[in-house]
């Protein structure tokens, strides 16, 4: 092939991107295989979790069925709720133990072109979110589940028979159980806002009243409408949130934040 004199650079501009075009599909295969990965860890917990899907059903019900009166019990009203719905479950189960597992895989693709400092600070973070939703959900199941039903039956009157349908109890739960993980996750975030220097401890310290005004706004949103669910996550966050300066004092040196 006859090259053109008056463009001494053209080849080396095809030879660029031709270096580039490999690079693209190197990502693009290992985002695949992390992918897959995922997909076939999630899987195997999934199918590991189908022979127990009733009984792991029957443990979640366990906070209800301890406070519905002697006639009260779950129901289906829908012919296919009592097989679909503990599947359904099977499956958020194996979602929330696979995080782990999952969380790596998305780490391993994205820790190479991180910096190292960058990994120091991610890893921590990443462990601290995780145990954080675990911890929110935990406590949702062994506190929050029992006493409200607890009082949702106490003022349930004598006359109403309770039998509340297994696929919307379901779905309450699952609810339940991502606010108040998602919601656990507040000392992770303010940790990210004061290293991406959006604000400072002593500035998240100051705001600590509007702070507690919009943590109650937010139980009062994502939680069912009675006091004591809401009272429930109002007050860990606002725990949380002061978990969340000391650990941002504790990462941030006081000469950056005086800089800052």
């Amino acid at each position: 092939m006859n090259h053109d004199p008056a463009h001494p650079h053209a080849d080396a501009g095809s030879d660029s991107d031709a270096g580039i075009e490999p690079r693209l599909i190197d990502h693009l295969i290992e985002l695949r295989a992390r992918l897959l990965r995922a997909v076939v860890g999630l899987l195997v917990v999934f199918l590991a979790l189908m022979p127990f899907a009733a009984d792991i059903y029957g443990l979640l019900a366990a906070p209800l069925l301890a406070n519905l009166p002697a006639s009260g019990q779950l129901v289906a009203n829908d012919p296919a709720g009592g097989f679909f719905v503990p599947i359904k479950l099977a499956f958020f189960a194996a979602l929330l133990l696979a995080m782990p597992w999952l969380l790596y895989q998305a780490w391993a693709f994205v820790a190479p072109g991180l910096y190292q400092r960058e990994k120091r600070l991610a890893v921590p973070l990443l462990v601290s979110a995780v145990a954080l939703f675990y911890l929110g959900c935990a406590f949702a199941f062994f506190l929050v589940l029992p006493t409200v039903f607890g009082f949702l039956a106490r003022f349930t009157p004598d006359v109403v028979a309770m039998m509340p349908d297994i696929g919307k109890y379901l779905d309450f739960v699952l609810v339940i159980f991502l606010a108040f993980g998602a919601s656990f996750e507040l000392p992770v975030a303010l940790v990210i806002l004061v290293l991406l220097g959006w604000v400072t401890p002593q500035q998240l310290k100051d705001s600590r009243g509007y702070a507690v005004v919009g943590v109650f706004v937010i139980a009062a949103v994502i939680t069912p409408p009675d006091v004591v669910s809401q009272l429930m996550l109002a007050i860990p966050m606002c725990l949380l949130y002061e978990v969340g300066i000391v650990a941002a004092r504790w990462l941030v040196p006081q000469k950056a934040e005086s800089e800052a």
